[in-house]
Order: structure tokens, then sequence, then C-alpha cells
């Protein structure tokens, strides 16, 4: 019997699709900010070597435990818009993509005479939601 223990959830990371998205505002006020999608792509799960059931069962786990919506795949799609305000003297940076939720399990085999494979400490980066990470800059 294959066994997943999902132990730690981590942060959720972002994943661009498509080049970064920069407006600089050389003013002295605040200026409205606008970014498009203008390319799409899918991301998807990333593992570590070494898991013991499938992929989808793993998310089960995860999605489980820490009450969180996960898929082995997400598509960021093209058009999606964002308006910010920037700062004045700031340049706001905006890339559009995946954020993938980190998570930590432990994954082993019991056999059928009791026995346990060796325990391995299973890494994986799980898309999460589809958005925007936005940043300032001077």
């Amino acid at each position: 019997m294959a066994v997943y223990t999902p132990t730690t959830k981590g942060k959720n990371y972002h994943g661009g699709i498509g080049a970064l998205n920069a407006n600089s505002n050389g003013t002295s006020h605040t200026a409205r900010s606008s970014f498009t999608a203008e390319a799409s792509g899918t991301v998807g799960i990333t593992i570590s070597a070494g898991l013991s059931i499938t992929i989808n069962a793993m998310i089960g786990k995860i999605e489980q435990k820490y009450n969180v919506d996960l898929s082995a795949s997400l598509t960021a799609k093209l058009g999606n818009t964002i308006q910010v305000d920037t700062p004045a003297h700031k340049t706001t940076h905006a890339s559009y993509g995946v954020y993938r939720l980190r998570s930590v399990g432990t994954s082993y085999v019991i056999y059928s005479n009791c026995q346990t494979s060796a325990k391995k400490a299973i890494i994986s980066y799980t898309p999460h939601y589809v958005g925007w990470y936005i940043w300032e800059t001077n």
C-alpha cells in the first residue's frame, strides 16, 4: 500500500507567463498603471523524485489537510487586465501567471509482510491560483 502524508505547507510561489511589465512614474503625483496579459500558458505541478502514490491522490491529501483547492495544472489566459496606482517617482512591475503552493510530505510503501520502504521527503509545487504579482521599485 502506498502512503503519502503532507507535513509542511509552504508559501505560494509565482511563475510568470510571458514578459514582465513595468510602468515608471517620473511625476510628483500618483499615476494609474494598467497591465494586460499578452501571453497565455499552462503551468503544471513539480514534484521531487520518490512519490509512491498518484499525483491526484497526493493533491487530494494536501487539499484535505490544508483546506485549499489545487490542480495538476492551471492556465493563465491572454487578456487579463489589472489597474494599480503607481506612486510618484516609483516604478510598478507586474507579472501575470500561476501561483504554486510549495508543500512537503512523506511518501513510502507498506508491503504485504508489514515492512515499509524507506521514507522519502517529497517537495511539490502545485498550481493553486492564477493572478498578478505586483511590486514597486524606486
